[in-house]
């Protein structure tokens, strides 16, 4: 259900076409929110239809132009009653884990190239997080930015040196792999 949630929260934002929000989601939202171009085009729709956005009038000839979508009063009812909503936590569905378990079972040292690709990739994640901290929210400066996107922004920081530390933790518990014979 956050998919059309998260787009209503992006057109709030700035209205934009399908090509401008799904360049955002690669950008922002999509650092926690991910979605594929089919899908925002198709949750666009769905938003439309439900009478939640509309498209903006456009001043010349439509064909092959792309069309900027707006929020209506009502999609934002929509989303002052989801921001609202409880919503339990979520359990964690990471292949990674379930892959760990599984070699924990058959006995084999397998995952351990895959765990050293992870932790460059949460590296890499964690310096693009702290570089947009610095940008945006440098220190000992009068915010300009929403707190509350400082605290998403912070919470993408603090799960990025979780997984840093426990994949670092976890790759040196690691058997050495045995020398291949000459």
């Amino acid at each position: 259900m956050s998919l059309p949630h998260a787009i209503l929260t992006a057109l709030l934002e700035k209205p934009s076409s399908g090509l401008e929000l799904t360049r955002r989601f690669d950008k922002s939202i999509g650092f926690f929110w991910s979605a594929t171009h089919q899908q925002i085009y198709r949750e666009l729709g769905r938003l439309e239809s439900a009478g939640l956005i509309r498209a903006l009038p456009q001043a010349g000839p439509v064909r092959g132009q792309k069309k900027e979508y707006e929020v209506l009063s009502a999609g934002r009812a929509e989303l002052e009653r989801w921001t609202a909503a409880a919503d339990d936590p979520r359990p964690i569905r990471d292949p990674l884990l379930l892959r760990l378990r599984a070699a924990a079972v058959i006995g084999t040292a397998g995952p351990g190239a895959e765990l050293r690709r992870h932790l460059a990739l949460h590296r890499e994640r964690l310096a693009q997080y702290e570089e947009i901290e610095r940008r945006d929210f440098p220190a000992g400066e009068e915010p300009d930015g929403d707190p509350l996107q400082h605290a998403v922004l912070r919470a993408g920081i603090g799960l990025e040196t979780f997984w840093v530390r426990w994949l670092e933790e976890t790759v040196d518990t690691l058997p050495e792999a045995p020398a291949e014979p000459s």
